[in-house]
């Protein structure tokens, strides 16, 4: 598949700047900001289903190939929760309230069942009706903090401990994190699938 540009199924800055910079020069991604404000309702009852139905309609907006990434939190001791629900935990009121609420519910929740892995799939399709989508799916695992540390990253970056490199996830640099993220993990399998160095 020879690819120069991409629409990214996503408004978040954030997302758009790691993917980027993973992804390398050769392949230009845009937000889907640039076409439409409108965000998909997200029906689906998994990660791989919402990647999908947001990379359809992020190309049938824009006429382009579309990359989705649909991504979260799966807490252990939460049977797998926040899950895909993730960015919207705490009712859509944000960050701040997302980490709070899931350190409410881990509230006297010892280290040892605090395990959790970021969850990340990719979904890229040529066009809006392709009927063979790529997917790659990357895991992260570490454990839920009892209280936020570090500055960098977005989301639950600072309650996610990365037992490799004895930190929380928003005290690594970004560069370190676009390394061994679960994003990253996807995105190297995707590169892979599409050929690129």
């Amino acid at each position: 598949m020879n690819l120069t540009q991409l629409v990214l199924a996503s408004h978040n800055a954030g997302k758009l700047k790691e993917l980027q910079a993973m992804l390398g020069g050769s392949v230009q991604l845009r937000s889907i900001g640039e076409f439409s404000q409108v965000e998909p309702e997200e029906t689906g009852l998994s990660f791989v289903e919402n990647a999908i139905l947001k990379a359809r309609n992020a190309a049938r907006l824009s006429g382009l190939p579309a990359l989705a990434d649909d991504s979260g939190l799966a807490v252990d001791f939460l049977g797998g929760a926040p899950g895909i629900y993730s960015a919207r935990y705490a009712d859509g009121k944000g960050d701040a309230a997302n980490n709070a609420k899931l350190l409410d519910a881990l509230k006297d929740v010892p280290d040892a069942m605090r395990g959790a892995q970021f969850v990340c799939v990719l979904a890229l399709v040529r066009h809006a009706d392709d009927p063979l989508p790529i997917l790659c799916e990357g895991l992260w695992h570490g454990r839920i903090l009892h209280a936020p540390s570090g500055e960098h990253g977005f989301g639950y970056d600072p309650l996610f401990w990365v037992p490799e490199r004895n930190v929380s996830s928003a005290e690594l640099s970004p560069a370190d994190k676009n390394q061994i993220s679960h994003r990253a993990r996807a995105m190297d399998l995707l590169r892979q699938r599409l050929g690129l160095k």
